[in-house]
């Protein structure tokens, strides 16, 4: 198969779950519930020759830096957020300036191309009104811009699962109008230190700002890294239908789990309470190939990715070495994946499952 992990937007894996990921790495696979559907677990390879890219997601990489000697063989780049937020805020994340000293580092170990400084999310409240931001946005553009090409930007998301806490501190919701003001001023600042701008997922548009669409996990980026490692043909990524209607993604396989962040930023979605948070890293182990969690034979359902949908492996089929073809689940097609079934990552999954079995 060829295809892009996300990891992730559902937790920092940098942060808190660098030894799981590379043990992944080690393995050359993953494990990952489906979060509408917790019961159903795919298995996916992480061979070099499978993945074109990976893309992290991280506020705070500093324990993930010394590990980067074992991606030498994949294609992969960092979306890093820094904001000027306090502890009231992003209580877990640590003094701005030692996480502007990562992002400098980090920087300086692979390129700036693949280091996307993230200005997100955006909050405008009594204590942090406009002008707040535009000086906050300029300091860190003033520490950031040499070490990095581009910033993506976004007003905070009212959720559900964050509105309460938003409310807490009196976030306001901004209206178009308002929105395009704060973009316009961050824009203007941005090209003073020569730092392309984008926006995340917003339903306006802005390009008369200078302002474009971002593509996070971005098709064209991948492909011109793919380039600079000695790949000649180039990728065809679709959409990622998943993800919001303004968000221009492409497809992307995330192997986090949500309930598994401890930064406890206040607007976070992936976060829905403190003691789901404390439940789930419980069950963290850096050898189990789920993250924060296990397969249970008895009660899971067990997929295969494939290049045109994801094949059920039974109960009995794994236990018995027997493959269950009968039932097929379209997913996704990702470019160029390999047609035949991936028997050495069946093999590895059953080899877990039963041994998981046994304990």
């Amino acid at each position: 198969m060829q295809l892009i992990i996300s990891a992730s937007r559902r937790t920092d894996i940098p942060a808190f779950f660098g030894d799981w990921f590379i043990n992944r790495i080690k393995e050359g696979f993953a494990m990952y519930r489906n979060p509408i559907r917790p019961s159903q677990v795919f298995a996916v390879s992480l061979l070099p020759e499978d993945v074109d890219a990976i893309v992290f997601w991280t506020k705070n990489p500093k324990n993930f830096l010394d590990k980067l000697k074992y991606l030498e063989d994949y294609i992969y780049y960092f979306q890093f957020t820094i904001t000027p937020y306090g502890k009231d805020i992003e209580p877990n994340i640590p003094q701005k300036d030692e996480v502007v000293q990562t992002f400098i580092e980090l920087s300086n170990l692979i390129g700036k191309k693949r280091v996307i400084w993230r200005y997100d999310p955006i909050i405008i409240s009594d204590k942090m009104p406009l002008d707040y931001h535009k000086e906050e946005f300029e300091k860190l553009c003033e520490k950031l811009s040499l070490y990095t090409q581009k910033c993506i930007i976004s007003y905070v998301d009212f959720y559900s699962k964050a509105e309460e806490n938003l409310s807490k501190i009196k976030a306001r919701k901004l209206e178009d109008k308002e929105l395009l003001n704060l973009f316009d001023e961050l824009a203007s600042i941005a090209r003073k230190y020569n730092l392309s701008i984008e926006m995340c997922a917003e339903d306006i548009e802005a390009c008369h700002l200078g302002i474009t669409k971002a593509h996070c996990v971005d098709g064209k980026l991948i492909n011109e890294l793919r380039k600079e490692k000695g790949f000649c043909d180039v990728r065809e990524y679709k959409k990622d239908s998943n993800q919001r209607k303004a968000c221009g993604c492409v497809q992307s396989i995330d192997i986090g789990i949500f309930n598994t962040c401890k930064h406890f930023c206040t607007y976070c979605y992936a976060n829905f309470s403190k003691n789901s948070i404390l439940k789930n890293i419980q069950k963290y182990g850096i050898n189990s190939p789920l993250l924060c969690s296990f397969v249970d034979p008895k009660k899971d359902e067990i997929m295969i990715k494939e290049k045109n949908g994801s094949r059920k492996l039974s109960l009995n089929g794994i236990l018995g070495e027997e493959l269950d073809n009968s039932k097929k689940i379209e997913q996704p097609t990702f470019c160029g994946a390999n047609e035949f079934y991936n028997n050495w990552l069946e093999e590895k999954v059953s080899s877990y499952i039963k041994n998981s079995s046994k304990v």
